[in-house]
């Protein structure tokens, strides 16, 4: 489903952590609130980035993700990067601990108050086998085991009317059962709550005052769609993630207060928009894909500067690669969402960034099982101990590794110096954990680790492929959009893998999420189910429900961003009669629309067959503070002198001497001709013999791709 992106619109021109020091401008200025912070905690690196607003200058930093406080990893790319917090006119921090709470199932102990009869609907889903193959197959647990789901009794009638309103004294005798159960969180989900929701939020209000300390979400204050088995696990995910997101809220502001700030704090939703820390308290399910989105945000921006329509933003760090379409200057929202894959997960309702992810990044290990196989993920070392060249403890051989041993990485060079990294390490891990069980301890450990990064290139571009062939789209119309921290290296060999003809690197794409946070707007999606024939007589009921969802949304994001005005946009959900899915789509020629984007989505249309409306969606957004992209690249002085270092490139026979320069100091104008490594603070952009590449006026460098 593809939104417009109007995030630009109007945009205003137990062991100590490794901290990685990183060039500094300077952040002095001649007026106070001067600075927009953005931080991206991802699964092994933590980044920032700080834009000045009077200087026009930026600061980045990375640290390793302290995985014993986030927070910590926070406050030491702010200190690394010399940020003064006390100028900070506001921050944008954008966390995996949403995810990651919900994947390994380490939140709140959560009850669940559904209507009478419905107690199982969680245990009961959807009752397909979504793996019918599979004679051993069985679903992930619940969220709430049975034992902690409960019923109280009353109805709301599908057409809205309320049949039972529940008794206040059996709330009151539920809350005294919840209260001697250790129970950190209750989510409260109705059966028709969605048409009128009165029941709903007096037992929330209820359980909240009988309750007090414990956490209380209702599904409609999260969702306000008809989907009953999605509406009630998108409440239980909330509850389970909402006393651990609370607690990291106070300990961020708390630790970012003690550093000077006393602005807004901001969080970025999956959306790819801000939302205030209220919000994401209320909330915080909102952030399942909070770290990707900002890399989209960046992506899109990036392809209407430079007038590239479409783009596959390739997101590549330590820990995973992330893949997402941008087309026409728009990314790909989906919904629902499933936390763990669509096989053994589970759904939530609410507009997230639609990406393919997979367990390859830097830190994605490789390992030989009893068959002699060789696998790259999807586990991943991660910061701690992270790659074994990290010389941290590390004994599992790495994509970085690899990527080192092959010279595609400066041992002396990576992070700008400031984490030196161990080739013999390296080379040895490889050669005894790989080579050795597949019996190729006799040939060069080129060849194995050569083995490896064609194993994590299957993985990477199957992800894209899923995310264009089997969205109907040819990655043959695409620009790659490269970035992260291993992104860059990988870039050329997946887009000849792929054919697509051109590579873009943006300027440090190492720190890309964090500034696309900068470039970030508030957002809120509202969504209402309108169950409707598509025709001259439903036009007052949706006229009716986008004037409602269009007041919700503007009061909020009014509420947000005070003094801004709301931008909206419309977008309403169709299909064909009869049919289970539904698609999203603007707001225009619908019958026309919905059949092209039908017939290039399926490869055919029935123009004869009844369209259903199914909902109504508006999008409501308030700019934020934001810099100019052509501020963000950072260019050299002087021109450094260029070194070389011999480097494996398998299809042209070998080692080949390849020259080396620094990002910093090629110009726009600049071009060259593989093979050539680029080397910058974050990350490495390897060009191939036979590639060749030009930086253009906003920095990026662009690599056409040979044959």
């Amino acid at each position: 489903m593809l939104l417009r992106n109007r995030l630009f619109t109007g945009a205003v021109a137990g062991r100590a952590p490794t901290v990685v020091p990183r060039y500094h401008a300077g952040m002095t200025a001649s007026r106070p609130l001067s600075l927009i912070v953005a931080v991206d905690t991802g699964g092994t690196f933590t980044d920032i980035a700080a834009f000045d607003a009077d200087r026009g200058e930026v600061a980045y930093a990375k640290a390793l993700t302290t995985y014993g406080d986030l927070v910590d990893g926070v406050m030491d790319c702010v200190r690394t990067a010399g940020v003064d917090l006390s100028r900070a006119l506001l921050a944008k921090h954008g966390t995996t601990l949403v995810i990651n709470t919900l994947l390994q199932r380490s939140g709140a102990r959560v009850a669940l108050v559904t209507t009478k009869g419905f107690r199982d609907t969680l245990e009961l889903a959807r009752g397909n086998r979504t793996n019918p193959f599979d004679i051993g197959f069985r679903r992930a647990s619940p969220l709430v085991p049975r034992e902690l789901r409960f019923e109280i009794d009353e109805r709301v009638h599908g057409r809205g009317e309320v049949l039972a309103e529940p008794d206040p004294a059996e709330v009151d005798r539920l809350a005294e059962t919840i209260a001697g159960l250790d129970v950190e969180a209750v989510a409260v989900s109705f059966l028709n709550a969605y048409r009128d929701d009165r029941n709903e939020r007096a037992v929330a209000r209820r359980l909240r005052e009988r309750l007090p300390g414990v956490y209380v979400t209702a599904g409609t204050e999260i969702t306000r769609e008809w989907y009953e088995y999605e509406r009630c696990c998108t409440a239980a995910a909330n509850a389970a993630v909402g006393p651990r997101m609370a607690d990291y809220a106070a300990r961020l502001e708390r630790r970012l207060g003690e550093g000077g700030f006393a602005s807004t704090l901001y969080m970025m939703g999956s959306n790819g928009g801000v939302l205030s820390v209220d919000r994401s308290l209320r909330e915080p399910i909102a952030l399942i894909e909070s770290g990707p989105v900002g890399g989209c945000i960046g992506a899109a921006a990036y392809g209407e500067a430079l007038g590239i329509a479409n783009l596959i933003a390739f997101d590549m760090g330590g820990t995973t690669a992330k893949c997402a379409v941008i087309q026409g200057g728009a990314f790909g929202l989906s919904s629902p969402y499933f936390v763990g894959g669509y096989d053994t997960g589970f759904p939530i309702r609410g507009s997230v960034v639609d990406i393919v992810e997979v367990g390859a990044g830097g830190g994605s290990i490789a390992w030989v099982d009893e068959g002699r196989r060789l696998h790259v993920g999807p586990r991943s070392a991660g910061s701690d101990p992270g790659p074994v060249c990290f010389g941290r403890g590390g004994g599992e051989p790495t994509v970085t590794d690899a990527n080192l041993v092959l010279g595609r990485i400066g041992a002396g060079e990576f992070l700008g110096g400031g984490l030196g990294l161990d080739r013999d390490a390296a080379s040895r891990a490889i050669a005894g954990r790989v080579a050795a069980p597949l019996g190729m301890g006799d040939r060069p450990i080129e060849a194995t680790a050569e083995g490896m990064l064609s194993l994590a290139s299957v993985t990477m571009t199957g992800a894209i492929r899923r995310i264009t062939v089997e969205r109907g789209h040819d990655p043959r119309d695409f620009a790659l959009f490269a970035f992260g921290g291993s992104g860059p290296i990988h870039a050329s060999s997946l887009a000849r893998e792929l054919d697509i003809g051109t590579a873009i690197v943006p300027p440090e794409p190492g720190n890309f999420s964090a500034i696309g946070m900068l470039l970030a707007d508030a957002r809120l999606d509202v969504a209402r189910t309108v169950i409707r024939d598509l025709g001259e007589d439903a036009l007052g009921e949706i006229r009716a429900a986008f004037a409602e969802a269009e007041r919700h949304g503007a009061d909020i994001v009014a509420a947000e961003v005070p003094g801004a005005a709301a931008t909206l946009a419309r977008s309403i959900e169709l299909r064909y009669r009869g049919q289970k899915h539904s698609f999203v789509l603007p707001v225009a020629a619908l019958r026309a629309d919905f059949e092209t984007y039908y017939r290039e989505r399926f490869g055919h249309s029935d123009p004869d067959a009844p369209i259903e409306i199914v909902g109504i969606r508006v999008s409501a957004y308030a700019n934020t503070e934001k810099p100019d992209l052509a501020r963000l690249p950072r260019f050299a002085d002087r021109v450094a002198a260029a070194g070389s270092r011999p480097v494996w490139f398998a299809a042209a026979g070998g080692w080949i001497e390849t020259p080396v320069r620094r990002r910093a100091t090629l110009l726009p104008g600049f071009a060259a001709e593989g093979p050539l490594i680029v080397e910058e603070y974050g990350a490495t952009t390897v060009l191939a013999p036979g590639d060749r590449c030009s930086v253009g006026g906003l920095g990026e460098i662009r690599i056409e791709i040979g044959d």
